[in-house]
Formats: C-alpha cells, sequence, structure tokens
C-alpha cells in the first residue's frame, strides 16, 4: 500500500506564527507553552485541542509516516494498551467517541489515520507502545483492521508484544494482498470476541464462520440487531460486551 504523508500546513503556519510571536520563549508574552503545543498538533479533523496537544504525534507504518493519536491511561504508566485498527476508509476518528472511556478504566490507547492498514501497521503500533512502557495488548480491529488484528494474533512471534485479548468488529474472511482472518483463526489462541449486526450484509454469517472455525479455546460470538458496520458497533450495544471481555482477559493495570 502506498502511503504519502499527512499534510503539514497547519503545522507550517503554526510555527510560522510561533516564530513571529516569540510565543513559547518570552513569559511575559502570556502564550504558555502548553497553548503553543495545542496550536502546533494536528486534530485530523476530529481530535478536542487537548487530545491533539497531548497525543498527536506520527507513526511509522510499512512504506511511510501516517498521523496518530496515543493517550496514556488517566493514572498514568499504563501497562497494557489497546490498539484500535481502523477500518478501510475509515481512521483514528471512529474511536474519537471512546478514548477517553478507554483511558479512565485504566488503558494506553493508539489510533492512526488510515484507511485500514495491514498486520504491519498494527505492528507499527504496538511498537509505539511498547516504547511507552506498555507490556501487553489488546487488538480491537474494524472490518479490514479486524482481519488485520486476527493475523496479527495468530502470529506472536513476530509481535512487538504479548496479545492478550482480540475483539473483531465486523471482520470479513480476509482482505486481499494484507490479511486472511479465515486462515488467521485457525492458528491463533488469544481469547477473541466476534462481533458483527444482523443486517450487516454478509458480515454476521462471516462473524459466526470465524468463531465456529476458530481453534482458540476462549471465543464468544456477538450479534446485534441493526445494520451498522466496524467501530460504529461500539456505540451500537456492543460497548459493554468489548468492555467486559477485556476486563476478562486484558485487564487493564495502570
Amino acid at each position: 500500500m502506498k502511503r504519502s504523508a499527512l499534510p503539514a500546513i497547519g503545522l507550517t503556519a503554526a510555527a510560522l506564527l510561533l516564530a513571529a510571536t516569540g510565543c513559547g520563549s518570552d513569559p511575559a508574552s502570556g502564550t504558555s507553552a502548553g497553548t503553543a503545543a495545542a496550536a502546533a498538533a494536528e486534530d485530523f479533523g476530529c481530535l478536542t485541542p487537548e487530545q491533539a496537544a497531548a497525543g498527536s504525534v506520527r507513526l511509522a507504518v510499512p512504506g511511510g509516516e501516517v498521523g496518530a493519536y496515543y493517550r496514556d491511561s488517566d493514572a498514568g504508566k499504563a501497562t497494557v494498551g489497546l490498539v484500535l485498527a481502523p477500518q478501510a476508509g475509515g481512521s483514528l476518528c471512529d474511536w474519537q467517541p471512546h478514548y477517553a472511556e478507554f483511558t479512565a478504566a485504566g488503558y494506553a490507547v493508539v489510533g492512526w489515520m488510515v484507511s485500514g492498514g495491514g498486520p504491519g501497521d498494527v505492528r507499527a503500533a504496538m511498537a509505539l507502545l511498547k516504547s511507552k512502557g506498555v507490556t501487553s495488548v489488546a487488538l480491537i480491529g474494524a472490518s479490514k483492521g479486524a482481519s488485520a488484528a486476527l493475523e496479527t494474533a495468530a502470529d506472536p512471534a513476530g509481535a512487538p508484544l504479548p496479545v492478550k485479548a482480540v475483539v473483531s468488529l465486523s471482520s470479513p474472511d480476509g482482505y486481499p494482498g494484507e490479511s486472511n482472518a479465515a486462515k488467521a483463526v485457525l492458528a491463533g489462541t488469544v481469547p477473541t470476541l466476534f462481533a458483527a449486526e444482523e443486517g450487516d450484509g454478509r458480515f454476521p454469517e462471516t462473524a459466526r464462520q470465524l468463531h465456529d472455525t476458530a481453534v482458540t479455546p476462549v471465543k464468544q460470538l456477538k450479534l446485534y440487531p441493526g445494520g451498522n458496520h466496524g467501530a460504529a458497533l461500539l456505540a451500537d450495544g456492543a460497548l459493554p460486551d468489548v468492555r467486559a471481555f477485556l476486563a476478562a482477559h486484558a485487564p487493564a493495570r495502570g
């Protein structure tokens, strides 16, 4: 997948403004360093100024670099992280309504701005969490990102951190050239929650098939009413089940 860096117009403009005004270097100017950071941070069209200032980062993924959002738990020094893998056409913004709840529960989180990458992107996000002191992760993937998460979990030797749980939201059976969920579930032994909405085309049947063929001894299948897809399931009834599954198999410790 060809990658390109996100536009840096906002960052450049902010840098020129700071240079012209001297903000951040003159205490008498009345502009704090935190305010200057907020002005320079990328919000990706969905983060609050506070979120952007605290967690707007760059993530080195195969083939390039993308914008990302990282946030430690509210208590700090989280040792369990959540990798939030986006669906095709999606991004870190799909998870934005839930970041605060996850960090309040004690998890560090990371999401990124790309239309659903493969396992290499998931591993890159895991490496970022590892650099922040996280020692294990749960993978929550939406559609294409769920297939990537399942394949990543099935290859523990290639993962930067131990994977304690996987949440698959509307996974296809695979994504040509990038991931193969149907094959991954025949090898993965990580506790896995498979979820889809009953009116979402072929995806509820795929969730059922992935669940039934998965060799992991700990697995759940959740089919919800409605026709939403991927990350939208969290706001449409799945979040309590996801939270319960994480608490059982990848409890927060920070």
